[in-house]
């Protein structure tokens, strides 16, 4: 594993253990000789991870949309920058550029990236492992609501099972490491239900 693509927050949070882990990562990344993938923020956990990455010896390498560029938000002392020109195009970079996916605390932009990425493996688009380090029982509901939609049989439990959680940041990447999809043919079933 020669990249990891963070998908986090373009803030610090509310508590100071989120911008700890995000140092902590960031030298625990250097230290494998893994380089970051990210969004490319100059603000936030996205800046903490990324400056920390460079500060070991690691790279960090950013996709930003260019209309955030215009923002002032891009952060222009990473190992490079890529400016792509929509939100689309920034997801598929990312995840061309990475061997796999870990998704620190953040809002919208987090669970989007996270989420599309848990689609294309549900979909078979990529075979790349994603992540979740829950810092602070952070996504505690959020894992409860995803077992809730098994419950409810809108996403299946193998499909669930490709949403790889831990609270040790080590643990996590050894799990990564040994990701194998789950792959099922669920257009065979709804086939069945409607015949």
């Amino acid at each position: 594993m020669k990249t990891i693509c963070v998908f986090c927050g373009s803030s610090m949070g509310s508590r100071p253990v989120y911008r700890e882990k995000a140092r902590e990562f960031g030298k625990l990344l250097a230290r494998k000789n893994i380089d970051l993938v990210y969004g490319g923020s100059n603000i936030g956990l996205m800046r903490v991870l990324a400056d920390t990455v460079m500060e070991f010896g690691s790279k960090a390498i950013g996709v930003m949309p260019d209309n955030l560029v215009k923002r002032e938000v891009a952060h222009r002392g990473i190992t490079k920058l890529h400016i792509v020109g929509s939100m689309h195009e920034r997801k598929a970079l990312m995840a061309e550029l990475s061997d796999a996916f870990v998704v620190f605390p953040g809002g919208f932009g987090t669970l989007d990236e996270m989420f599309e990425m848990l689609t294309w493996i549900q979909l078979n688009l990529v075979e790349k492992p994603c992540g979740i380090l829950n810092i602070n029982g952070y996504y505690d509901q959020l894992l409860q609501f995803l077992d809730h939609c098994v419950e409810e049989q809108f996403i299946r439990f193998e499909h669930r099972a490709n949403v790889i959680v831990d609270t040790d940041m080590e643990c996590l990447l050894e799990k990564l490491l040994d990701f194998q999809p789950t792959h099922v043919e669920k257009w065979i079933d709804r086939l069945k239900e409607m015949g």
